[in-house]
């Protein structure tokens, strides 16, 4: 932002750094300390322009684009902003890090990003913590309520490549999960496909659909208490595609609805399990696996099941699943 003028309108040329970049998440990381809410309010406006012409968010950035930013004054310490937001500047634990990469092991509760009322997401975070960092991008996103790893790049090609394995679904990603109900298959690999609608509400939902997207998902059982009540079992989720609440609604359509999920699953179930201390939806991204997108070796980061999960969890006895050999 420092050598951005507050008084008149600014023309940049966008840099390699913002090649192939949505517009939105490349203003956002050069205009520092300005809230994503006002961000998205000028780009809605058509205040910002990209050669000259108003652009969508999710428009994508080339090396040479012409961009107009009008003036803008970002708030200061202290000033402008509130002290929840000074407070919010703490980072979540790291797992992995290299000059390309950032593993962090997200908690629930946490958004990835800012928007939608939320000021300071996990990622303005951690530009707030590493003023010095020319780039740090979301490489992938988990809901606010799940915990687990959690990649950022340090670099554009880091991004990039990333980004090609996840298309080409060359990303190993596994989540633990708690489900009501009998598992009986030690591995069962679930083909169903998913489509998207809104509510009346206009809220957006998820439904297997046989017109809708390919999705597949692989669960191996860990645990499973068949004489609790109601039974439970303890799932290892392994995801073939990366459809939008692909896990639950596959959980959900099979008849094994996810503790805790205020969405799909069983709300009845829900508030028993809050009064027995589970207030959140049991969803752990406790493994990702990947080629390391700049030096080509095999990269796998893990992180412990979340404090609050792994309470409940030793509640049911099953301390003993969670050994290093029990997910695979």
């Amino acid at each position: 932002m420092n050598v951005l003028s507050k008084d008149a309108v600014n023309w940049l040329a966008v840099g390699e750094d913002g090649q192939g970049q949505r517009v939105d998440n490349y203003l956002a990381r050069i205009l520092k300390g300005v809230p994503k809410s006002h961000v998205y309010r000028i780009l809605r406006s058509g205040e910002v322009r990209v050669n000259r012409r108003r652009v969508p968010p999710d428009t994508r950035l080339n090396v040479g684009d012409q961009l107009r930013i009008p003036p803008i004054r970002a708030a200061s310490p202290g000033r402008n902003i509130p002290a929840a937001a000074l407070s919010a500047t703490v980072v979540p634990p790291i797992l992995f890090e290299d000059d390309a990469l950032i593993a962090l092991d997200k908690p629930a509760g946490l958004a990835v990003h800012g928007g939608s009322g939320i000021a300071f997401g996990l990622i303005e975070r951690l530009r707030r913590a590493r003023p010095g960092a020319a780039f740090l991008e979301l490489v992938h996103r988990l809901d606010r309520d799940t915990s687990g790893v959690l990649l950022v790049a340090k670099k554009r090609a880091a991004l990039v490549g990333l980004h090609a394995q996840l298309r080409d679904g060359a990303i190993d990603k596994r989540y633990f999960v708690l489900v009501r109900g009998k598992w009986r298959d030690a591995l069962r690999a679930v083909d169903l496909p998913l489509s998207t609608y809104l509510t009346a509400d206009g809220e957006r939902r998820v439904r297997v659909d046989s017109r809708g997207r390919l999705a597949r998902t692989v669960f191996r059982r860990i645990d499973a208490w068949p004489d609790a009540e109601p039974p439970v079992s303890l799932l290892e989720a392994q995801l073939d595609t990366g459809r939008t609440h692909q896990i639950r609604v596959h959980l959900t359509h099979l008849g094994f609805p996810l503790a805790g999920d205020d969405k799909y699953g069983d709300f009845a179930w829900n508030k028993e399990l809050a009064r027995q201390g589970l207030k959140r939806m049991f969803l752990h991204a406790h493994r990702i696996a990947f080629v390391h997108p700049l030096t080509a070796s095999e990269v796998a980061i893990e992180a412990p099941l979340a404090p609050d999960l792994a309470a409940f969890v030793a509640r049911l006895g099953a301390g003993r699943a969670l050994a290093p050999d029990a997910a695979r």
